[in-house]
């Protein structure tokens, strides 16, 4: 069932990513004897522990890495797991109602940068099916693109989720505090909140203020070899 928005603006609730799936993004980047291991996903935090470890075997198996990777995959993987559920029973606030996420991500060749609005209020969000619909209007053929849009939101999400803990901790500690999370929400940008529902319908999750469209109008590029060459020896560079 569906939040009802004002309780979720002035109460606390328990913490949960604000979407319809609780789904926690992991990211790994591992080297081990020379090799590195790269990837970012979504996992359930309702599995089995066990399963964690069962992943790391078959990813090792499946792209041939050194055995040692099993742990180090298992271990990252756990870590970020633990960190999740520290926050689970937790109060929190949404803080702003309307957040801003920002994509700034290259996939294999297709650059994709963008900034919207992201109602913080809707539980039945879902940045996968934003991540497909964009890559649709965008014509974006790669498939590998639409699920590393959905991540970067998850992971905008996530901390934008432990913050509203932090802020539900210290509003407990202070009753002038809490009066101002109640009732003057600012954004990080300096501006009064806006509630996404009174203008967009209860079913909005994103939007654009059509005075930025032109300053934030989506840029998708596909790079040449030499192009993707040079980032990738720059992200390696980064890396040492």
């Amino acid at each position: 069932m569906k939040t009802p928005i004002s309780g979720f603006y002035r109460n606390p609730v328990k913490f949960r990513m604000p979407t319809a799936e609780n789904l926690v993004p992991i990211r790994l980047d591992i080297e081990i004897e020379g090799q590195r291991y790269k990837d970012a996903f979504t996992w359930n935090p309702s599995d089995p522990d066990s399963e964690v470890v069962v992943f790391a075997k078959r990813t090792v198996r499946d792209l041939k890495l050194p055995p040692a990777f099993v742990t180090q995959i298992a271990q990252s993987i756990q870590s970020q797991l633990v960190e999740f559920k520290s926050y689970e029973g937790q109060d929190m606030y949404a803080g702003e109602k309307i957040v801003p996420i920002k994509l700034d991500l290259r996939v294999n060749h297709t650059l994709v940068k963008d900034q919207f609005l992201w109602d913080l209020n809707n539980f039945e969000s879902d940045p996968e099916e934003f991540a497909r619909v964009f890559c649709k209007d965008m014509g974006i053929e790669d498939p590998e693109v639409g699920p590393a849009i959905a991540f970067a939101i998850r992971e905008q999400l996530f901390e934008i989720a432990i913050q509203s803990v932090v802020s539900a901790r210290e509003s407990r500690m202070s009753k002038k505090g809490r009066r101002g999370a109640e009732y003057t929400q600012i954004s990080k940008g300096g501006a009064v909140a806006v509630d996404l529902v009174k203008l967009f319908g209860p079913k909005s999750s994103v939007v654009r203020k059509r005075k930025e469209w032109d300053v934030y109008e989506p840029i998708v590029d596909l790079l040449s070899n030499e192009e993707v060459d040079a980032l990738e020896a720059k992200e390696e560079r980064n890396f040492r």
